[in-house]
């Protein structure tokens, strides 16, 4: 997906793994992934890139529309498959970090160092207030109707708090979406509108940039009409 979006749209695309997944260092926490998504966004913005789209699914979506509240240099956001708040994780803590240290995404046998605090971030990403405050920004929501892991009625209430959120359902489509063509091809479709929007914006920008450079000179060379 990151080499076809590069190649047909010819953007500076960055994958990354959260903290403790795959060969990423350390440990799971919420509150870590979020700040493992805000250090992708700084490095893709060093890297000279105009503005910033996120795209995540399931938790990752979750957290992309979390952090492109909080952060103004996110201009978009796709969330795929996205859950509208963790309070599943939330009720049982303990087990949640009993099955993060089976599954490997937590190592470290004296990790979280305060079990109550990391257990609080499971409370404080809150993906419904996020869409609020993202708003107005563009936000896709796709959400299949036969996903038993996130029901519809996530991608529904996300889209909903948005307020302008563009909300596609795919029927039959369950939770892997990343594996269906055709939220593939709505991604992608959704990802060139806000390129061609970007690339208008630089280039109303510049005109009226232009234009107040044109008007100071002319008021230099002593137009009458820039007189007083």
């Amino acid at each position: 997906m990151a080499d076809r979006i590069a190649g047909e749209l010819g953007w500076l695309v960055l994958t990354m793994n959260f903290r403790g997944c795959g060969a990423a260092e350390g440990d799971f926490s919420l509150g870590g992934w979020l700040d493992d998504l805000a250090a992708a966004v700084a490095h893709v913005a060093d890297l000279g890139a105009a503005g910033v789209w996120l795209v995540g699914y399931g938790t990752g979506g979750s957290l992309a529309v979390a952090e492109g509240a909080r952060n103004p240099a996110v201009r978009g956001v796709a969330a795929l498959a996205t859950p509208a708040d963790f309070d599943d994780w939330a009720k049982h803590p303990r087990r949640l970090l009993l099955h993060a240290r089976q599954v490997q995404v937590i190592k470290d046998a004296d990790f979280p160092a305060s079990f109550d605090r990391w257990a609080a971030e499971l409370r404080a990403v809150r993906p419904l207030e996020a869409a609020e405050v993202l708003a107005p920004r563009p936000l896709l929501v796709i959400h299949g109707d036969r996903d038993d892991l996130t029901p519809l009625g996530n991608g529904r209430a996300i889209a909903e708090a948005h307020g302008s959120a563009e909300l596609r359902i795919l029927s039959g489509a369950g939770h892997e979406l990343r594996h269906d063509p055709r939220a593939v091809a709505m991604l992608m479709g959704w990802l060139r509108r806000q390129r061609i929007a970007a690339e208008t914006e630089r280039y109303l920008a510049g005109e009226v940039r232009q234009a107040a450079t044109d008007e100071l000179r002319r008021g230099g060379d002593g137009d009458p009409s820039a007189s007083s």
